[in-house]
């Protein structure tokens, strides 16, 4: 075996074990298989045949063949299907892996195989799954890792890309939206709530909710009456006031100002008359309907943001498109992607000082409740390491109701302006804050008097407001990391002079769907200058594996998974030589575009076949001017 080759399968083998495949070399440690195989030589002459790996996953097989050269990769024959012959599975991955594939399938149990042609080195290689069974023979989509093949994704992945089901996620997904929609039209239709009221009336209402398992509060005792004091607005208000106090929401002027935004559901006539066709008042109607088909959901402590998911489709389909104060609500799959690019820990203090519904928060609660070593841990994670600042009163009221309802404890957020505060004082949030989230408001520096609201500006005030070490995960427009005025030159020297950047993330241009902006997530250690020889990431995310559908929005696919395990090894440094198509690592200067595609540069070597092309396609070019008369181009070049 070549050197190059046997480099090649120590990588494979490497990305197995990353995924947790134990995988045997040259033959399998299954009878069955292995007896399979002794006759299963790819030169066809019922010798023993011995694949790179094979391994068994569940009652899958998985079975490799490598090639050190993309341009075996593979063949196919007239007809377009996967060529057979003795030439083929000799020398093209994935002929030969489907080769061996099919040997399995049709002499022993496992009846579901996984081949897998790979072609490469290290940096430059493909590795093209397909499906054979005793009656099929499937192209699958290329993937980077075989995170999809291990025991806790393979079944998933061969319902979602051999079966055709649809993915439970999408399901789900489906059945919120759907909620989200016929929740905005009895909002509508029954309450004539704005746009911004909307939410602000099922966060008053799902605090209400709250009361029936702590004082027994019930849905029964919303009769609809007309005497001030005990129409359903003033009960549901006392419930939720209760709720308020109980999660020692503190001081008052805190307390009031939340009761504050939630005083339309008392002052409001129309929610508080029985409607004719309701036989009920439209409050008591919008409670059972939020009661059967929500308010479980909201406090099972899942990482979906579902009070933020449902503030985005209000407005969607209200008309808006959220952005009238730069608000841009952060998706799930970021805000969880951000814990693992900080690898945060239960030990760690959060702030996200634009918290907005809390997509942030609710995320980094989540992974640290799961990580938490026992209780005790798990009340300081909701009593003092979460903390949040929200500057819209409607939104701090519903961040708020989104964290007390998912159990966590005194509910440390702020409202108020995050350029007010001291970045001292939020320094010691929770005893010492070591992560900072943020997804600012984008696009409010409009001229000189407003530079000082950039979002490289939220950024620099964020990184001073966390401890030395501590690390940072923001998402903002490419323009940001760009930054082209001469205030945004300045503030990212700054920056690099009291911070260390760590890398720049390309996201998918739909990230915020229907909102246009085209985003990217950059990673800080606050409190360090930045080394002049410090080597930064630079890295092209923008295939994550997300794709639009069609009354979904943007859908995860079953290539996230991979192309979210890739990400993550290349930043953790676990493949350190990735195509520059990829990632780039390399020092900055301030002056530099913090972007990928600044620092990117072309370091693949063309192949043969590549340099034929192009001279097939220059002597095309050639041959064709000289047809139309135009041979003196050629004959200018040559005398020059």
């Amino acid at each position: 075996m070549a050197k190059k080759e046997a480099n090649f399968d120590l990588y494979i083998y490497d990305l197995l074990q990353d995924a947790q495949i134990d995988a045997t070399a040259q033959g399998s440690s299954v009878p069955e298989i292995n007896k399979a195989l002794k006759t299963a030589s790819k030169r066809q002459t019922g010798k023993v045949g011995a694949p790179e790996y094979v391994a068994v996953v569940k009652d899958y097989a998985l079975v490799m063949e490598d090639k050190p050269e993309r341009a075996y990769i593979c063949l196919k024959d007239e007809n377009d299907d996967i060529a057979q012959t003795k030439e083929a599975t000799e020398k093209y991955a994935v002929n030969g892996a489907v080769f061996y594939a099919k040997k399995i399938a049709k002499e022993t149990s496992y009846k579901k195989v996984f081949a897998f042609g790979n072609a490469g080195d290290r940096k430059h290689h493909i590795i093209q799954p397909m499906f054979v069974s005793d009656h099929e023979c499937k192209y699958l989509s290329e993937v980077a890792t075989f995170e999809n093949f291990n025991e806790d994704n393979i079944d998933d992945y061969y319902k979602l890309e051999v079966l055709g089901e649809t993915p439970p996620g999408d399901i789900e997904l489906n059945d919120i939206l759907k909620k989200a929609k016929e929740l905005h039209e009895y909002l509508r239709n029954y309450g004539s709530l704005g746009e911004d009221e909307k939410p602000l009336v099922v966060s008053a209402i799902l605090l209400a909710l709250r009361e029936q398992k702590h004082s027994g509060f019930s849905l029964e005792s919303l009769t609809g009456d007309t005497l001030q004091g005990a129409m359903d607005g003033d009960k549901l208000y006392t419930q939720l006031e209760n709720s308020l106090k109980a999660a020692k929401v503190q001081p008052d002027v805190k307390l009031n100002q939340i009761l504050s935004q939630f005083m339309l559901i008392k002052n409001r006539p129309k929610l508080n008359e029985v409607h004719k066709d309701l036989k009920k008042t439209p409050l008591r109607f919008f409670a059972e309907y939020l009661n059967k088909n929500i308010f479980h959901a909201v406090i099972s402590n899942a990482a979906e943001d579902f009070l933020g998911r449902f503030y985005g489709e209000f407005v969607s389909y209200s008309g808006g498109d959220g952005q009238a104060l730069g608000v841009v609500l952060t998706p799930r799959h970021i805000t969880e992607l951000f814990c693992d690019l900080v690898n945060i820990k239960p030990e760690d203090v959060v702030l996200d000082p634009c918290c907005g519904t809390g997509g942030f928060l609710v995320s980094a609660m989540h992974r640290m409740l799961r990580d938490a070593k026992d209780n005790n841990e798990r009340k300081l994670i909701k009593q003092k390491r979460i903390n949040g600042i929200e500057d819209r009163e409607d939104m701090f009221a519903i961040a708020t109701t989104n964290m007390i309802l998912r159990g966590d404890g005194q509910s440390n957020l702020h409202c108020g302006d995050f350029f007010k505060f001291k970045t001292a004082d939020l320094q010691l949030y929770g005893g010492g804050v070591t992560v900072g989230f943020m997804n600012p408001p984008y696009s409010q520096a409009k001229d000189k008097a407003t530079a000082h609201l950039s979002e490289l500006c939220f950024i620099r005030q964020l990184l001073n407001s966390i401890t030395t070490g501590g690390r940072c995960a923001v998402i903002v427009p490419v323009s940001a990391m760009i930054g082209k005025t001469k205030e945004d030159k300045e503030v990212k020297k700054e920056i690099l002079k009291s911070h260390t950047l760590e890398g720049v993330i390309s996201l998918n241009k739909n990230t915020f769907y229907r909102i246009g902006t085209v985003p990217c997530a950059a990673v800080f250690t606050a409190g360090e200058p930045h080394p002049k020889d410090k080597i930064v990431k630079f890295i092209n995310f923008e295939d994550d594996g997300f794709e639009v559908k069609k009354h979904l929005g943007l859908v995860e696919t079953e290539r996230a998974k991979d192309r979210k395990s890739y990400l993550l090894d290349c930043w953790r440094s676990k493949i350190s030589d990735a195509p520059s198509n990829f990632m780039v690592e390399t020092i900055i200067e301030d002056t530099d575009e913090w972007i990928h595609s600044f620092y990117y540069y072309n370091d693949e070597i063309p192949t043969e076949e590549d340099f034929m092309n192009s001279i097939a396609d220059y002597l095309t070019f050639e041959f064709n001017m000289i047809t139309h008369e135009r041979k003196y181009l050629f004959e200018e070049a040559k005398n020059a």
